[in-house]
């Protein structure tokens, strides 16, 4: 290796400095671009028009259910409404977008690398994914899909009315997207390591990546194959699932969840490595338990895998296999909760400072726990039996994915944005709109734990008079919520031209990220950094604002 040489941050402030949002070529330099950054940011915005097309179809299904008449739309038009909400805000927002956006941006920065191991698979996965939405919205504009989001059977092996096969393939191209990702962020934890950055001196945000890349490799495969055996059934008649052909439609259910319950914590484990920097920073501590926190990503992925049929109960499985996995799903709470717990001790007797990001931290750990104490019920037999294909699924779900996985993501996206764009957004329009999203969401989704308790069936566009004024609330809450989008989705664009200049290290925080300038050098670093500290050394940091690059 050869000998770095070492400047000093005056020094390397008299530098030339290009940094990547520079460019001489315009869009074609961002088509063509290996740069990791600019990858990161093609998926925010892409992912962000995903997430648009998806509240969308969410609007439109709370304007139907103001009233208990469906008279907004037709029967057939509100199953293709959900059945796109739910296939768009998964498989095109949710899953993709924290590890796209804020991993393929952050995991060379902070590992001290110049770029993933392998740029030109990174942005081919960037392609993949495009194609893959680019089919669903044929899919969409061409009649649309009508099974769900989860393609049951026999809804998805017997209609011909619907876009079933555009929608599979959609997907299981989007699905190699994930794949590559995943796989180059684990090649890229393993060899691009800066010198000295041991596994026990990395932040807890690439433990977490580290997990959910796990998953990507591992469980993504599977959906890829059902989705390509379910339009083999429909093109050529093949007996997989369809039992008019000799098939099973519960095989179908356990390849989908077996699957989509690890998706699950694709969606929320990179959200909590995004907690657990954000809390430290804001805490100016180090994280509680470190070691804890670090094996607890591990052990959600390996306990992911085996939870899948608590998603089964009444579909016909033995009795003996839904004690098994009832007690698995019990136990997979434990790692979350020894996150929680961790976070909590980390900020007591912390220097806490309620910044924009702390807020939806805090957003975060109090929609989550919601989520997680009342997925308990659901992997109880009695209880899931009486709420399954309730609204009371409906709500877990949103406060596990929705509640947790945005409110972690927008904490993320505010910590970061001065690193990103080199500017400051507004922090009282920041804090207003953390306090928002908090409100609104619960005013949409709490009430939705009562109607499923009552017996409101989910996915019926009509329903019994007495449902209404909870419905009401429920809507009114969306209102709110998406006041909650709408408000920082306007403050970022206005802070790219108005916004302060934010320097490299606004919030004093650690990391090698933070030692870089803001927006980051297109190589990140003017030199390989040595790593000589642990992670979140703030006893140390003071006042310190370091420049590496």
């Amino acid at each position: 290796m050869d000998t770095a040489i070492v400047r000093t941050p005056s020094e390397l402030l008299l530098l030339p400095r290009k940094s990547y949002l520079n460019s001489e070529y315009g869009l074609k330099s961002w088509l063509l671009t290996q740069d990791h950054k600019r990858i990161a940011i093609l998926y925010l915005f892409t992912t962000s028009f995903f997430f648009v097309i998806g509240g969308t179809a969410a609007s439109l299904i709370r304007l139907e259910l103001l009233t208990p008449v469906g008279d907004l739309v037709a029967s057939d038009t509100y199953n293709k409404l959900f059945s796109i909400h739910g296939i768009i805000m998964v498989f095109f927002f949710l899953v993709p977008v924290a590890p796209a956006v804020l991993g393929n941006f952050l995991i060379p920065l902070m590992i001290g690398a110049k770029d993933v191991a392998f740029p030109k698979i990174n942005l081919a996965s960037w392609y993949l994914f495009v194609l893959g939405g680019c089919v669903e919205l044929y899919m969409m504009i061409f009649g649309g899909v009508d099974t769900g989001w989860t393609f049951t059977t026999p809804l998805s092996t017997h209609f011909v009315n619907t876009n079933v096969i555009a929608a599979a393939m959609g997907i299981f191209i989007a699905g190699f997207s994930s794949i590559l990702t995943g796989l180059n962020f684990i090649v890229t934890i393993h060899r691009l390591r800066a010198p000295g950055l041991t596994w026990f001196r990395l932040p807890l945000f690439i433990w977490s990546y580290y997990a959910t890349s796990i998953i990507f490799v591992l469980a993504t495969p599977v959906i890829a194959i059902s989705m390509v055996l379910l339009v083999l059934e429909r093109v050529f008649g093949i007996g997989v699932f369809d039992p008019r052909l000799g098939g099973d439609p519960l095989l179908f259910q356990h390849l989908f969840w077996f699957y989509s319950h690890p998706a699950v914590y694709v969606m929320i484990l990179p959200g909590m490595g995004i907690i657990s920097e954000v809390i430290a920073c804001f805490c100016r501590k180090r994280v509680f338990g470190y070691t804890a926190v670090a094996f607890s990503s591990v052990s959600i992925a390996v306990f992911s895998f085996f939870v899948w049929a608590h998603h089964m109960f009444i579909m016909g499985i033995s009795n003996y296999s839904a004690l098994v996995f009832s007690i698995m799903s019990m136990l997979v709470a434990v790692p979350s909760a020894i996150k929680v717990f961790n976070w909590a001790s980390t900020m007591y007797k912390g220097s806490i400072s309620f910044d924009t990001p702390m807020l939806y931290a805090l957003g975060f750990i109090g929609l989550f726990t919601m989520g997680g104490l009342t997925g308990v019920f659901l992997a109880s037999l009695g209880m899931d039996i009486h709420l399954t294909e309730t609204y009371f699924i409906v709500a877990h779900f949103h406060y596990v994915m929705v509640g947790g996985m945005v409110s972690a993501y927008m904490a993320g996206l505010h910590f970061w944005w001065p690193k990103i764009t080199g500017r400051m957004y507004p922090e009282s329009l920041g804090r207003l709109a953390a306090t928002i999203l908090f409100i609104g969401f619960n005013l949409t989704f709490f009430p939705q734990f009562i109607l499923g308790y009552l017996g409101m069936p989910r996915r019926y566009h009509a329903y019994p008079p007495e449902f209404q004024v909870l419905n009401v609330l429920s809507t009114a809450g969306a209102s709110i919520l998406a006041i909650g989008y709408l408000l920082p989705a306007t403050y970022f664009l206005w802070s790219l031209k108005y916004g302060k200049i934010a320097g490299a290290n606004p919030w004093r925080a650690t990391g090698l990220e933070w030692k870089v300038q803001s927006p980051p050098l297109t190589d990140n670093f003017l030199e390989v950094p040595l790593v000589t500290e642990e992670a979140y050394d703030y006893d140390r940091i003071g006042d310190r604002v370091e420049v590496m690059g």
